[in-house]
């Protein structure tokens, strides 16, 4: 594979990814190696996941995935519907290792992933929608070990959110006084007509996100440590190619290995109902399920390369370390 394809796949990727992700059933767009009757040709190509294959004579023409597109092959996977995982595991004292079940207290249970530093400050890493709650939270909230799903109560409490990066589902909150103050009157004006419907003046954001993270608090330093649960203290962090090989500890299925098979991925998740886009993602095969989120991913030279976050029954996607760190201002722990 020359640097030269590679420019060039992302470059159709760039232009086209939108076009694409507006098709039907299609969830992601990235780069990888086309797949022939299971096995990789080695030819870098756009794959297409999408929720469902169908036959392309039950497809309207504007939906149906070209085989070429600006000269680049396109390789449609099918991967289900990609969700934010979340689900149910053990109470670990006297101290709590990474790879475990963690949550926000009003969530199921999702992973610790591994301890990072800002300044002299220890943390736990995971996702917001494991730690933040998907954005619906407040700094200081209880951190349960294990999750609710898991049997945790207010006993269980190890940390508290400290800090978490939003999750961008398109839209937000307005600032502008003129919006709210039209809905405002509008609703008089309807409540007045007899409607029982209410407007309410929404804020559109660019809908793009880069990671799906956030930091808890320990309640006391030696309540955590830094090894990961059968795998051990990572060493650094690293970054990742086309079939590198990776591995995680997670609360549901435990320590896995798994194969880049796509980068710079651009993917639409599911938070319960709620989708959310996210950009220069990295996915590997299914290694996880619902439960592992906010597992780190580690290469097999313990090296951190991403955070786990979502994925299906047929892949599983990670945001690249490095964006998780910056993004929060932090650096792993050794």
């Amino acid at each position: 594979m020359t640097t030269e394809l590679m420019a060039q796949v992302r470059q159709v990727k760039g232009s086209r990814v939108f076009e694409l992700l507006s098709k039907i059933n299609v969830v992601g767009v990235g780069l990888g190696y086309k797949i022939s009757q299971g096995v990789s040709t080695g030819e870098l190509s756009l794959i297409i996941s999408v929720a469902r294959k169908v036959e392309t004579s039950a497809l309207a023409a504007k939906d149906i995935v070209p085989r070429m597109l600006d000269g680049v092959k396109t390789d449609v996977v099918q991967t289900g519907v990609l969700r934010a995982f979340q689900s149910p595991r053990d109470r670990w004292r006297p101290v709590v290792p990474p790879g475990v079940s963690v949550g926000h207290y009003r969530i199921t249970a999702g992973t610790f992933g591994c301890l990072v530093r800002r300044g002299a400050e220890t943390f736990i890493l995971s996702n917001n929608h494991v730690l933040a709650n998907s954005n619906d939270c407040e700094r200081g909230d209880a951190i349960l070990q294990p999750g609710a799903a898991d049997g945790g109560t207010a006993d269980d409490r190890i940390a508290t959110l400290a800090d978490y990066v939003p999750i961008d589902f398109g839209a937000a909150e307005p600032d502008c006084p003129i919006a709210g103050g039209s809905a405002k009157l509008l609703n008089y004006v309807a409540r007045a007509l007899g409607s029982s419907h209410q407007l309410q003046a929404v804020k559109q954001t660019s809908g793009e996100n880069l990671v799906d993270a956030a930091l808890a608090h320990p309640l006391s330093p030696d309540l955590v440590k830094n090894e990961i649960l059968g795998i051990g203290a990572p060493i650094g962090t690293g970054a990742v190619t086309l079939g590198t090989e990776v591995q995680k500890s997670g609360r549901t299925t435990g320590c896995t290995q798994g194969t880049i098979t796509q980068i710079d991925a651009t993917v639409r998740i599911d938070y319960g109902g709620r989708s959310a886009l996210f950009t220069g993602q990295m996915i590997a095969g299914a290694m996880s399920q619902p439960g592992d989120s906010g597992s780190a991913v580690l290469d097999m030279d313990k090296r951190v390369v991403g955070l786990l976050f979502a994925g299906s029954d047929a892949v599983t996607i990670m945001n690249p370390i490095d964006e998780v760190l910056s993004a929060l201002n932090v650096e792993l722990a050794l």
